[in-house]
């Protein structure tokens, strides 16, 4: 049984390209949401952020002669494209999905509003969150923290490609410590780059508790759902 009834599953572009330097890789993506999948028919209402990294890259744009508001806006419609793209594999593994936007994308997507996306995740739709904040400036991080909180989320989790959070970067520092508790204050006081600092200051606002997971393995999210698996919480 799970032990959140409610959470919100933030996801990275970058997890959705797999073996690939980027893009699309069509087995990752599915077996992602049949993780998430397994896990609402288990009975956990799940939403999602997703990111687009995987296509653009807003950030650090500037060397490369393309303004900051322009590389963000290029980024949240990358978001919108991941989310679609999600939205139909859900659809085509038997899970309803609706997709939301903090951009105005008629035709393309509804625009998000707290009370719609309420009642699409009441009625057992898995609620997919694109487009950001609608505003340049502001992380998928920051949209997730923030998310999390409007729709009432017991807990926000994050799905990276390490088993949680460490003191450094594992892939190149050997002796990187690995922590499976820690406060939102450690996290900002280390700079220990799990989401950026105006996410983590949201969720310790909101007592928004964060678990870091990775979403390498199949069934990682729907373990970590149960307090199985590896992962690390930060709390406060």
């Amino acid at each position: 049984m799970a032990v959140y009834k409610r959470v919100l599953l933030k996801i990275s572009g970058e997890a959705l390209s797999g073996p690939l330097p980027f893009g699309l890789h069509p087995s990752t993506v599915r077996r992602i949401c049949e993780d998430v999948a397994h896990a609402v028919r288990s009975g956990c209402q799940v939403c999602l952020v997703v990111g687009g990294g995987n296509i653009f890259r807003g950030v650090g744009r500037g060397s490369e002669g393309i303004e900051r508001t322009t590389a963000d806006q290029v980024g949240m419609l990358a978001t919108v494209m991941n989310a679609l793209v999600l939205g139909d594999v859900f659809t085509n593994i038997g899970i309803y999905a609706s997709v939301f936007s903090g951009v105005f994308m008629p035709g393309v997507c509804e625009v998000f509003t707290r009370k719609r996306a309420l009642r699409h995740l009441e009625d057992g739709a898995v609620v997919i969150f694109g487009g950001g904040l609608g505003s340049p400036f502001f992380t998928t991080d920051t949209t997730a923290a923030l998310r999390s909180s409007e729709m009432a989320c017991e807990a926000l989790f994050k799905g990276t490609r390490v088993d949680g959070v460490y003191s450094s970067d594992p892939a190149i520092d050997k002796t990187a410590v690995r922590y499976d508790h820690l406060t939102y204050d450690q996290v900002l006081r280390d700079d220990l780059q799990v989401m950026d600092g105006t996410a983590i200051s949201m969720a310790r606002a909101n007592k928004m508790p964060i678990i870091v997971f990775s979403l390498e393995s199949p069934d990682s999210f729907s373990l970590v759902l149960k307090g199985g698996g590896c992962f690390s919480k930060i709390a406060s």
